[in-house]
């Protein structure tokens, strides 16, 4: 599938690939189920480490000629591959493995042996998935499936099920200060599906560039560039990231309630700066709501929406007040943003009607309410119990962004992130350094310091994680 010894910046030959997944497209019988053969093929290639970090893949154009596909089934796995954090698309480099990819050989599950290691996992981004509240869902959803109309189990709305956007409506006014109607709610499979969706609109006008944070998830970027849209870092500074980007700017993504990952939460005055900005110039401010339900030191920070519902999208997801397996986000758009939201999503809605339906249940009768506020105190005692453990065997640590969220940012002297890191995982824990985040042209650079996701774990493993992880730090 590559070259034998890949240097880093070698492109993938086409024919080796042909011969990878030929078997697979000859018995695909339509673009999806190629398409979809394609992109498993190139996982199985990374993973395998046939196709390195940093190397090249052919061109859309030039690997379809030599499949035998069309062009654009090879562009849309690609797109895929982009959106789940295999691949990246760079303007002028082409679609490059990412380069923090790590590669491995592929073991035979026959012979392979359980290694008795034990792995924690404090990698930002995911709640803990043991303590979702399966009960209170299958009840929601026993009794969304028999009030369910019969076409609910139709093609739908693009938009999706209405029960789901009215009550998001209702819920997002109380609880994240979004004031919008079901009509201009878009539901979709993930932020990363939102942000797919809103780039095909925003190159539908033409528009050519994106500022984004300085630091922030290489998905986002690499979403961004996949719809041709340059994405442009933004400066920050001790109060965080200066939100007004530079001339000729078409559009912002923040997020601005709990920055990912430093986070710091967009000053007053920056909030006002950024929508002035988009009323002046008819921009659009993205807003990135990823934990916006997860705030614990201070009064609920609302979302940007409310102060220019006309020019800012709100994106919110189950994924961190659920679970991400749900694949269950929304948007809040402008009154002139959401037919071409809804025409770019496509003509068939394609979301999971039943968890739709579930949702809106669970969000109406109140459960939703419950278990958030109960997770909440959770992950509050977990971050209390990681400030505390800190400040008793690693007082040279100092812990940030911990007012809200699953995760912290923990400082470490200079030029050891990166030894910090691989000590970790030599001693079975997952974690993430800060410099993983970073816009490759950024100017602003931060020091050292780890991104702690304590979500992940289990409540029974959680004091175990919290153990190794003071234990390396100190």
């Amino acid at each position: 599938m590559a070259v034998e010894s890949p240097d880093a910046r070698s492109t993938a030959d086409p024919a080796r690939l042909r011969q990878a997944i030929e078997s697979d497209v000859i018995r695909a019988e339509g673009g999806v189920r190629v398409r979809r053969a394609l992109a498993a093929a190139v996982r199985e290639a990374v993973r395998g480490g046939r196709l390195a970090p940093g190397m090249r893949l052919p061109s859309s154009r030039r690997l379809a000629a030599d499949l035998g596909v069309a062009r654009n089934t090879v562009a849309d796995a690609y797109g895929d591959l982009v959106a789940e954090g295999w691949l990246t698309a760079r303007g002028g480099s082409g679609t490059l493995v990412t380069d923090s990819m790590i590669t491995r050989p592929v073991p035979d599950r026959s012979a392979a042996e359980p290694s008795g290691e034990t792995c924690y996992d404090l990698i930002p981004g995911s709640p803990d998935l043991t303590a979702f509240p399966r009960a209170a869902w299958l009840k929601a959803t026993r009794r969304a499936l028999a009030a369910a109309p019969d076409d609910a189990f139709g093609y739908g709305d693009p938009r999706g099920r209405h029960e789901l956007r009215a009550a998001l409506a209702d819920h997002l006014a109380g609880a994240r200060g979004v004031y919008t109607s079901p009509e201009h709610i878009l539901i979709c499979a993930g932020v990363s599906h939102g942000l797919q969706i809103l780039s095909k609109v925003l190159a539908g006008r033409r528009a050519r560039r994106v500022a984004i944070e300085s630091y922030g998830p290489d998905r986002h970027r690499g979403l961004l560039a996949a719809a041709r849209l340059e994405a442009l870092p933004l400066p920050f500074d001790p109060h965080g990231t200066d939100p007004v980007p530079p001339p000729g700017t078409d559009a912002v993504l923040l997020t601005p309630a709990h920055q990912f990952p430093l986070g710091t939460t967009l000053q007053r005055d920056r909030r006002t700066a950024v929508v002035d900005w988009a009323r002046r110039t008819g921009g659009l401010v993205l807003d990135d709501d990823y934990d916006g339900e997860f705030q614990f030191d201070h009064r609920s920070v609302g979302a940007l929406q409310a102060l220019a519902p006309d020019s800012v999208v709100y994106l919110g997801t189950a994924s961190k007040t659920l679970v991400p397996g749900l694949r269950l986000a929304w948007m809040a758009l402008p009154p002139a943003l959401a037919e071409e939201a809804a025409a770019a999503k496509g003509q068939i809605d394609s979301c999971e009607v039943l968890s739709q339906l579930t949702m809106a249940e669970f969000i109406t009768s109140g459960a939703y309410g419950r278990h958030v506020r109960a997770a909440r105190r959770r992950y509050r005692d977990r971050r209390e119990s990681l400030v505390v453990a800190l400040a008793q065997h690693a007082p040279h640590v100092h812990a940030t962004g911990t007012a809200a969220g699953l995760h912290t940012v923990l400082s470490l002297p200079s030029g050891t992130e990166q030894h910090v890191v691989q000590s970790s995982t030599r001693q079975g824990l997952k974690v993430a350094g800060l410099s993983r985040y970073r816009h490759p042209q950024s100017q602003n650079v931060m020091g050292d310091a780890l991104v702690v996701g304590y979500g992940t774990p289990s409540d029974a493993a959680w004091p175990q994680a919290l153990s190794a992880l003071v234990e390396i730090l100190s």
